[in-house]
């Protein structure tokens, strides 16, 4: 299976179309539904990320089954573990015969009481810590790890240290990661208004909530909230980071050019020629070593790659197949 295996009707061969169902409510039912009728037994966890950080995942398994690996599921900004594509990409994974753990970022989720701190895309850290103790806690048994857009580029980036970290990864897997942070942020604010208004919302509440559970460290006003995209992560850079300048945390993240050159995690890239959120041009300048494989799609959207009415995905059988390849 590559990206030519990907032919959707004509219908959906709009990015707009893809990346607005690829997130919408009928996508999040498919998705309980479907991991809910597979029987699997899943089991919330705690993991303690180093430094007082606490973050929470569940795990998977389908009952009387020895699982071929491992998969650490990493979702993008403002979703969670419970978002269509994590789930979804869970059922592939389990009817392929792995065990799956699907990871909540610090704020993601209904876990803002965990960590005092707010989330930014900078704690890798703690992404790094976490999954060493995921696999602690699942040994003798190989780890992929898959992710889609931020959760891409926390894949990338966690597979770039894992052999410093000590942990052993088979594959890495990433579906429209974000390459070049900066360049996202342009991309939004000259696109199609709907995806600067969706992401504005959903961080909005989630500021919303940690200061309803810190009032003493996080006393913001309206104001705050009521900013746009840049000036509110400028603000957040310059209350809540080291970074001191917008340029230098976008750069703190980035993976573009050749980031991603000493990579030693064997590692699929696939992306949507048409991604209205993320160039699909910082792709092709890639710097990548031969253990790695980028394929480009000339349809998708942003993470949707539905293929047919029923809203089933494309990008998480590839995922599944990837994984399939690399540890079975």
């Amino acid at each position: 299976m590559t990206n030519s295996d990907y032919r959707p009707p004509r219908w959906l061969r709009n990015a707009h179309v893809q990346s607005v169902l690829g997130s919408s409510p009928m996508r999040r039912h498919h998705g309980e539904r479907s991991l809910a009728s597979l029987g699997a037994i899943s089991t919330d966890h705690i993991i303690d990320a180093g430094d007082g950080v606490r973050l929470q995942g569940v795990h998977s398994v389908l009952p009387d089954t020895q699982p071929h690996g491992l998969v650490l599921l990493l979702h993008g900004w403002e979703g969670s573990v419970d978002s269509s594509y994590m789930r979804l990409t869970a059922v592939e994974l389990l009817r392929s015969g792995f065990e799956v753990f699907r990871l909540n970022f610090r704020d993601h989720g209904n876990t803002h009481h965990l960590n005092e701190g707010l989330f930014h895309s900078n704690r890798i850290d703690e992404v790094v810590r976490a999954a060493a103790e995921v696999a602690r806690r699942y040994p003798d048994r190989p780890m992929a790890v898959a992710g889609y857009s931020l959760g891409g580029n926390f894949a990338l980036r966690l597979a770039l240290r894992a052999p410093t970290a000590g942990l052993q990864l088979a594959h890495v897997a990433a579906v429209c990661p974000v390459l070049d942070p900066a360049r996202t942020m342009d991309q939004m604010e000259q696109g199609l208004p709907v995806y600067l208004w969706y992401f504005e919302r959903k961080w909005r509440g989630s500021l919303a909530r940690k200061r309803e559970l810190f009032p003493h460290t996080h006393a913001f006003d309206d104001d705050v909230l009521g900013l746009r995209m840049r000036p509110l992560t400028q603000w957040m850079v310059e209350r809540h980071t080291d970074f001191g300048t917008l340029e230098r945390y976008f750069d703190g993240y980035s993976i573009a050019d050749d980031r991603l050159a000493g990579l030693q995690v064997p590692a699929s890239i696939l992306m949507a020629e048409d991604d209205p959120v993320i160039p699909v041009d910082g792709f092709r300048v890639l710097r990548l070593p031969s253990s790695a494989r980028l394929e480009i799609s000339p349809w998708g959207g942003h993470c949707g790659f539905l293929e047919s009415a029923k809203l089933d995905g494309f990008a998480e059988r590839w995922i599944t197949r990837r994984l399939v390849e690399a540890l079975v």
